[in-house]
């Protein structure tokens, strides 16, 4: 019998071929017929041992001088990433040789015939588990990059993930329909990437940043119950969790109140999280206020893992001689607390380092602190405080020795936003944060407007279909386009609060949605608030305020990152870690060599000339 496998052989091998991983000890002394690329090789002299890789698994193969004869100087040849078909029998390993790191560590393939399908350059990357190549080089190489097991079991784990989604939501009678991707620019706080027209030359498509507005033109549709898994696009600065072109789970629903979706949506997620990631989350998911997460932790995503809030300590402040919080109390500023425990072992320079990130990245003046030491808090503002001062102090933020208390003083935001990224750093320098919580939170009662720092004028929290509520609406309607130009107004403005909700894990947000506007009239009167001329409402949203005339019936929605959601599952550091082929922080395909030049032709059909850079 011959020792190598023809290629007139191989079609009818393909359809016994055995994945890696399933075979077993079950199959000890028969035949097998597997194939993959060889991770690893080592020649023993008359003995060539291979570990053969598949999607599955790993499994050795041993190629023996005396059962291939001449044809083991073929197998001598064999290197890293070779493809490979080979027969033989399955057989217990020498107990010397077993390795119990694999789940096929105790069995190996004594070959009796092979093929050798492919051979291989060097890769330019390490493949075996055991090393790491640089991430630029993991992306250039990206297609090599996915045969390793991280990147391969997070590709096939979101495959498993889209899959439960669709069951759970085919099940509650959800209909799924696509939304197109060419469609019409409309500001959704991002930039638009734009797609120019053959057709109509100066024209132009823009990539969708979201389906929202075809996704409430669904409800008008009478559809009730819509999903949608579907990539989007936002021309924004990168960060690990960010790309330009990312996955969402989109839904909308009519006739539901907020509590109703929000209560089908965590039905989603204990379903599909214990289905995808063997997690239990635990039912009802708590639920903040906007309010109360700004209040006690800074941010409008807190990371609820770890029990470290914020403390007003204003009323000590005011009584203090540190003329910096009595100036700041004066501005009408915030002055808060936040004690760190164990964080008194961070030395003066680790300080000032914390001290310059919170004014380049949050424009926070500085950052006061205060060591709890065995007599007491000690620091160079403590001469400032009496001794009563100090004890209430330590008191009010339950610190003991070896803590520290840092302060934040100024306008709201900016403590809010300095104290609440300060305490989510330390959590991380300081390992204050348990192994394997999964912390949901749901934040609720937003804001329905915000004024913009630079240009005053009023933004959507979320974005301007986000419905107020129903309390509040009579603020919304007594109150007129004026109403941006007069302080009093805005203040009134600034106080309405929206039906909107973001659902966080972890300190991330992983989605948000809200009940909508379904009248024309408040959607109109919304967007007059946020500065749109009769003409843009037209140009941008005329389809849509178009159909809301005709019987559009109240709905709400939400959408989830799905990219994010597969991040925080898996603990990967970057989204970039569970995408197939993603973008770098410069937004560039390192393996594609996107973005790159067209044609002249193609620019010349679309009549757009490129400016040379200056």
């Amino acid at each position: 019998m011959s020792q190598e496998i023809k290629k007139e052989d191989l079609a009818m091998l393909y359809e016994s071929r055995q994945s890696l991983a399933k075979v077993g000890a079950s199959h000890i002394g028969n035949k097998v017929f597997v194939t993959g690329w060889a991770m690893r090789y080592r020649d023993q002299g008359g003995c060539v041992f291979v570990d053969l890789r598949d999607k599955s698994g790993i499994l050795q193969l041993v190629f023996d001088l005396s059962v291939l004869g001449s044809r083991f100087s073929v197998a001598e040849g064999i290197r890293s990433e070779f493809v490979i078909a080979a027969e033989g029998t399955l057989r217990l390993r020498q107990e010397e040789n077993i390795n119990l790191k694999l789940a096929t560590g105790k069995i190996e393939v004594l070959v009796e015939r092979f093929s050798i399908l492919n051979s291989s350059k060097t890769p330019p990357i390490a493949l075996d588990v055991f090393e790491e190549s640089s991430e630029e080089k993991c992306l250039q190489y990206r297609f090599l990059d996915l045969r390793r097991e991280k990147l391969s079991t997070a590709i096939e784990l979101r495959s498993k993930l889209n899959q439960e989604i669709r069951n759970f939501l085919i099940a509650e009678d959800f209909i799924e329909v696509e939304t197109p991707i060419l469609n019409k620019s409309t500001p959704e706080g991002a930039r638009d990437f734009v797609v120019p027209s053959r057709l109509a030359p100066g024209e132009f498509y823009a990539l969708p940043q979201s389906p929202q507005l075809f996704k409430q033109i669904l409800m008008v549709s009478g559809l009730e119950k819509y999903f949608q898994i579907v990539k989007c696009f936002r021309d924004e600065d990168l960060r690990k969790d960010r790309q330009p072109e990312f996955t969402q789970l989109d839904l909308e629903m009519s006739f539901v109140t907020k509590d109703m979706i929000i209560s089908r949506m965590e039905k989603l997620w204990i379903a599909v999280f214990e289905r995808c990631f063997d997690v239990k989350i635990k039912k009802p998911i708590p639920r903040l206020s906007y309010t109360e997460a700004m209040e006690n932790y800074g941010l409008d995503a807190p990371d609820l893992r770890f029990d470290l809030s914020l403390i007003d300590v204003a009323d000590i402040a005011k009584e203090s001689q540190f003329q910096v919080f009595k100036n700041v109390l004066a501005a009408g500023g915030r002055i808060k607390a936040l004690c760190v425990p164990g964080g008194a072992k961070l030395s003066r320079s680790e300080i000032d380092n914390l001290t310059k990130w919170l004014a380049n990245d949050f424009h926070a003046k500085g950052l006061a602190w205060l060591k709890h030491e065995a007599d007491g808090l000690h620091s160079v503002i403590s001469k400032f405080f009496t001794p009563e001062l100090l004890k209430k102090l330590s008191e009010l933020c339950k610190s003991k020795v070896g803590d520290i208390i840092f302060f934040g003083a100024g306008a709201e935001q900016i403590v809010n936003s300095s104290l609440g990224n300060l305490r989510v750093r330390l959590a991380h320098d300081l390992k204050l944060i348990p192994d394997d919580i999964w912390s949901f939170v749901w934040i609720e009662d937003f804001p329905l407007f915000q004024r913009d720092a630079q240009t005053q004028r009023l933004d959507s929290v979320h974005n301007p279909f986000t419905a107020p509520r129903e309390e509040d609406l009579d603020l919304l309607l007594e109150s007129g386009p004026e109403a941006k130009d007069d302080e009093a107004l805005m203040s009134t403005l600034l106080s309405i609060k929206s039906q909107a909700y973001d659902l966080v894990l972890n300190g991330s947000e992983i989605g948000g949605g809200s009940i909508r506007i379904h009248q024309p009239d408040l959607q109109r009167k919304v967007f007059s608030y946020l500065g749109l001329s009769q003409e843009q409402l037209e140009g941008q949203f005329g389809f849509f305020l178009d159909a809301l005339e005709y019987g559009a019936p109240p709905h709400g929605g939400i959408a989830f990152g799905l990219d994010r959601i597969m991040m925080l599952a898996l603990a990967r550091d970057s989204i970039r870690d569970v995408i197939a082929f993603p973008k770098t922080q410069k937004g560039q395909c390192l393996f594609s060599k996107t973005p790159s030049l067209v044609e002249k032709s193609a620019l010349e059909d679309l009549q757009i000339k490129v400016r040379p850079q200056s």
